[in-house]
């Protein structure tokens, strides 16, 4: 089973949105709406046209509890997009959990499958293109990418000295930025996802891994 915690695993240092951390169950509903709520306002208007108001209309709340937890709107909107990363990561994670990952390309398949059923079944998900990528500590590449190389390396028998560790989380961020990129568009041409786009993302990053990373170390089999 693969460890799925190099996935999962959270910075606690990072920063936080949230103005107060829910201590009781209550706090946590009400929490959720409001992040539910503008999911559904981010898919019907985009997020750019969001605002507190709306978030508190849409909830049934008042003003007064949008601000108990967000400062303003720009907080709503790093909080949504933290919610739907973390799902994502946790959706990932579980599918992991139930693919048998042969080679590391079904690790790549299985973030590529996550992210599209996200767009179709997390509401407010296109928020994930709001801000800035976050980054791994110590390292320039996407915060995921790192952690995605970190597994492949744990779970395959890949050469992880320190030059072939920095170039397989390099290509390995180029990748994945290539691959949501397109699944994005896809779902910006049909609400359902257009499948030539869903199916091209998934070829141009086995293309492109398979060009700068070589068939034989993609294909490498499980330690």
């Amino acid at each position: 089973m693969p460890n799925v915690d190099l996935i999962l695993g959270a910075d606690p240092s990072r920063r936080r949105s949230v103005r107060t951390e829910p201590t009781q169950r209550r706090s946590t509903q009400r929490l959720d709406a409001l992040l539910d709520a503008a999911a559904e306002i981010v898919d019907e208007t985009g997020f750019q046209r969001l605002t507190t108001q709306m978030v508190a209309e849409r909830a049934g709340a008042s003003i007064g509890t949008v601000y108990r937890y967000f400062p303003d709107r720009v907080a709503v909107l790093h909080a949504l997009r933290e919610r739907s990363i973390r799902r994502f990561r946790e959706r990932v994670a579980d599918d992991m959990e139930r693919t048998e990952l042969r080679t590391w390309w079904d690790v790549v398949d299985v973030a590529l499958d996550a992210c599209t059923a996200l767009y179709r079944d997390e509401p407010g998900f296109t928020v994930v293109h709001a801000g800035r990528r976050e980054t791994a500590d110590g390292d320039g590449e996407p915060e995921f990418a790192h952690r995605m190389a970190m597994l492949i390396e744990a779970e395959f028998d890949l050469d992880s000295d320190g030059d072939a560790a920095a170039e397989l989380r390099f290509r390995l961020g180029v990748a994945l930025e290539l691959g949501d990129a397109l699944i994005s568009r896809a779902f910006e041409r049909e609400p359902a996802g257009d499948e030539r786009y869903l199916a091209e993302a998934k070829r141009l990053v086995h293309d492109y891994l398979a060009e700068h990373l070589g068939e034989a170390r993609a294909a490498s089999s499980a330690a």
